[in-house]
């Protein structure tokens, strides 16, 4: 794989519509993603020259428009590390995340994220794509997470996000028990005072809603299918210890037990969303990892 091209040929419905037209009606590009390449030799062409975004097209004509940066823009360095992909194409990268490892660089982690390790993938790939992630997964949570190849399809699928489009179910292991076997907590979230990366319930939060699912008990703690309808930072963790069922080995709002288990026992475990080019509906698991399933006695299995 090298650069991405989304082309549409012109239909006699589409004759004599400006290029601009056609690119936002026929291919629902955005003006944020066409500023980005109809500066480039190759990044709007009919029939293969380069055109003028005000110039009608033709019936019969082929109009194509790169998707890809000629240079990665996003300042992600490659680095070798390992990756599970679960799916690629030229559009969409599904990984299986692994606990400890950030998604993005940052502060004291330049070279060692899954950022890093994609965007090395990629080189080796001799593949044009740069680093566009379409949703988070902190530090110590596993599973499933999606990464878009370029903006456009980043943009279609951040479109999803929170919408029935866009599903994600995960499973977590809870100190204790709910008070019912399913329910939603519905509880605003913001920023705990004196902490830069804590959050809890307060009053003037921004809404946020989670639906749970006991799956099953075992002895002192609970597993449970969770989902939900917004995202705020760290979300199901401040709603299970709101609810006096802090997730298992959380430090920050539960209990740290490394003797358990060394992060907070949360899984992204179901994917699924409308591919951002062809509509498709892709649908992934990711099974329970060991460190979760060592948490449930085996005569529960």
């Amino acid at each position: 794989m090298s650069a991405r091209y989304l082309t549409v040929t012109i239909t006699p419905e589409l004759a004599g519509l400006e290029v601009n037209t056609l690119l936002r009606r026929a291919l629902g590009l955005s003006g944020t993603v066409l500023r980005r390449v109809k500066w480039l030799e190759d990044g709007i062409t009919l029939d293969g020259a380069r055109v003028n975004v005000r110039v009608r097209a033709r019936e019969g004509q082929t109009l194509s428009v790169r998707l890809t940066d000629p240079a990665p823009s996003s300042g992600v360095v490659p680095a070798a590390g390992p990756l599970d992909i679960v799916y690629e194409d030229a559009d969409l990268v599904v990984l299986n995340k692994a606990p400890g490892v950030l998604v993005h660089p940052g502060h004291g982690h330049f070279d060692d994220t899954l950022g890093n390790f994609l965007m090395d993938h990629y080189k080796q790939a001799g593949d044009e794509s740069d680093f566009h992630p379409v949703h988070r997964l902190d530090k110590g949570t596993s599973g499933l997470l999606a990464v878009a190849k370029h903006p456009y399809a980043q943009e279609r699928l951040k479109n999803q996000l929170h919408t029935g489009g866009f599903r994600r179910v995960y499973l977590a292991v809870c100190d204790g028990a709910p008070p019912a076997p399913s329910g939603a907590v519905d509880a605003p979230i913001g920023r705990a005072d004196g902490s830069l990366s804590a959050r809890t319930v307060r009053p003037d939060g921004q809404p946020a809603r989670t639906h749970y699912r006991v799956v099953r008990s075992c002895g002192p703690r609970t597993l449970l299918e969770l989902e939900l309808d917004t995202g705020r930072t760290h979300q199901i963790r401040v709603h299970m210890a709101h609810i006096g069922c802090p997730l298992t080995g959380d430090f920050l709002y539960g209990a740290e037990n490394r003797a358990l288990i060394g992060r907070p026992a949360l899984h992204s475990a179901q994917l699924e969303l409308a591919h951002p080019i062809t509509g498709e509906r892709l649908r992934f698991t990711a099974p329970l990892p060991a460190d979760l399933t060592a948490l449930i006695p085996k005569e529960n299995m």
